[in-house]
This record gives structure tokens, C-alpha cells and sequence, in this order.
């Protein structure tokens, strides 16, 4: 097995509603606004090569939205999935996974693309399974109003459409073999699937949008973006102390400077231990 970072480049979020009910006084410490009160946030993904699966966890925005669309994300860096993509050695035809997280479009909207006459809505990765499970499909499909802007038709009908939507079979899957593992989360939105990867004898957890950044951590850094929050705050609370227990690896999706951290108990609570990437942690 090896991994690979796929950087899809940056976009701005609302400060407040990525710290929930955290003052600004505070969290502005942690990730300085800008004066439309804009955070900077990552859209990091994982790469997995596996004997002969290349699996990539999630996908970033995209590049088929209009304007007037992006003009709301400040979208910045160099880095993009295609070139990310090349840069690892690969194209996005030899996927033959496509593991999403949850079908928020900052997550999933990379799996849809336009045919190369403008005319239709294809799928991004020609040879690959795109994985979803029951429970989140029917969520985001039938969405309710709170969400309905975050679940675009555009990224999620056309996997459908395109006959390369399967199912994952639930917590205890073996449909990634012995290396990967799923939990879900229902507190950011319903049945957001977290991987477990083991690697090297060490857990590396991929944590989408239950802890977004290091300056998530502290336990009522809660997103405003979740539907349950107290919710989040329960499975939160649970998956970080058993990481400190643990020493997993936590990969974070939208730190837009740290890439990976282990945790450990303090007198505060579990609070950050190390800092550091993939390459730099394994020495590859």
C-alpha cells in the first residue's frame, strides 16, 4: 500500500459558521479573517494504491460550476485534482474507487465533469466505482431546507446516471479488504462515512467534516454547518479520545496548513501532539 496527499486547491468559508457558537475573538487566533470575515480552508484529499485499487477519498469543488458559483469561495492556490493527480503518477481514468465521504459539494464535486463539448454531465472517473451508502443517498437525494444549497443535482444525479453507483454495506465492510474501515458520523450530516486505514501499524484516520482543522479540537468548536450539533459534539468527544488512546494519525480535509496530527490527553482535555505530513511522518 502507499498514500498520497492530493492537494485540490483552497477556497474562504464564513469564519463563524466554521466555529459555530466560538467567538471570533477567539477563533480569529486560530484562522485570521479576512474583512468580508473569510477563513481560508483546504480541500485535501487522500490518494490510496493498493496491489491493484487506487482509491481516492473524496474530490474537492470541481471546475464545472459558473461564476457567479465560485465568486461565493474565493478559490485560490495552484494546486488542482487533475494536476495533483498527475503529479502522484496518475490519471484520474486509472481510479477505480471513488470513496465520498458525504456528497456536500466541496466534497464531491470533482466526480462530475463536462463533456468535452460543454453538452452533458459526465463522470470524472470513467473506470471507477463511486461509493456511497443507502442512509447518506437518501439524505442527500431528498434533502431538507438547511442543507438543500450544500447538495447540488449536478454532483449527485449524474453518478447515478452513469451506472458506477454502488453501496457501501455498513460499518463492518470488507469491500476495501483487511486495510480500511468505515465508521459513521451523524452529526455533520447524515451517515458521513469516516476511513480507517491501516498503515505501516499505525491508524490513519481520514475525518472529513467532523474535526476540519487543528483548531477544531477543543470539543465545543462545533461547526454551525452541522445539522446535530450536540450530536457532533457527542461523537466528537468519543472519536477523539479514543485517537489520544489510540495515537491515530488524523488526516485533516480542511486545514489549510496542517496536513496531518496525533492527539493526546491534557489537563484541558485531548488537545494536539504533533504536527506534521504523510511524507514527513513515514519518511517517504
Amino acid at each position: 500500500m502507499k498514500l498520497y496527499t492530493i492537494n485540490t486547491g483552497n477556497f474562504k468559508l464564513d469564519g463563524g459558521a466554521m466555529f459555530g457558537v466560538v467567538p471570533k475573538s477567539i477563533w480569529n487566533k486560530l484562522n485570521p479573517a479576512d474583512e468580508n470575515n473569510m477563513c481560508n480552508w483546504a480541500m485535501r484529499c487522500l490518494l490510496i494504491e493498493d496491489e491493484n485499487r487506487l482509491i481516492l477519498i473524496d474530490n474537492g469543488l470541481g471546475d464545472k460550476q459558473d461564476a457567479k458559483f465560485f465568486s461565493h469561495y474565493y478559490l485560490s492556490g495552484t494546486d488542482t485534482l487533475q494536476n495533483s493527480l498527475k503529479q502522484a503518477g496518475f490519471s484520474p481514468e486509472d481510479i477505480t474507487d471513488m470513496f465520498l465521504t458525504h456528497l456536500h459539494f466541496d466534497h464531491c464535486g470533482g466526480s462530475i465533469k463536462y463533456s468535452n463539448d460543454k453538452t452533458k454531465l459526465e463522470t470524472t472517473f470513467k473506470n471507477a466505482i463511486y461509493w456511497s451508502n443507502t442512509e447518506h443517498w437518501e439524505w442527500a437525494t431528498k434533502p431538507n431546507t438547511r442543507e438543500k444549497p450544500s447538495f447540488l443535482k449536478e454532483n449527485i444525479f449524474p453518478i447515478q446516471e452513469s451506472g458506477q453507483l454502488k453501496f457501501i454495506d455498513g460499518e463492518s465492510t470488507k469491500q476495501f479488504g483487511n486495510s480500511i474501515s468505515v465508521k459513521y458520523m451523524r452529526g455533520h450530516t447524515d451517515a458521513m462515512m469516516l476511513p480507517h486505514i491501516n498503515y505501516k501499524g499505525k491508524t490513519i484516520v481520514y475525518l472529513a467534516d467532523l474535526l476540519p482543522s487543528v483548531g477544531h479540537i477543543p470539543l465545543a468548536y462545533v461547526m454551525g454547518y452541522d445539522t446535530r450539533p450536540l450530536l457532533t459534539l457527542t461523537e466528537k468527544e468519543l472519536f477523539m479520545n479514543e485517537a489520544a488512546d489510540k495515537g491515530y494519525i488524523l488526516f485533516l480535509e480542511h486545514d489549510s496548513i496542517n496536513e496531518c496530527c496525533t492527539v493526546q490527553h491534557t489537563e484541558k482535555g485531548v488537545r494536539v501532539k504533533e504536527l506534521f505530513t504523510l511524507k514527513e511522518y513515514f519518511g517517504e
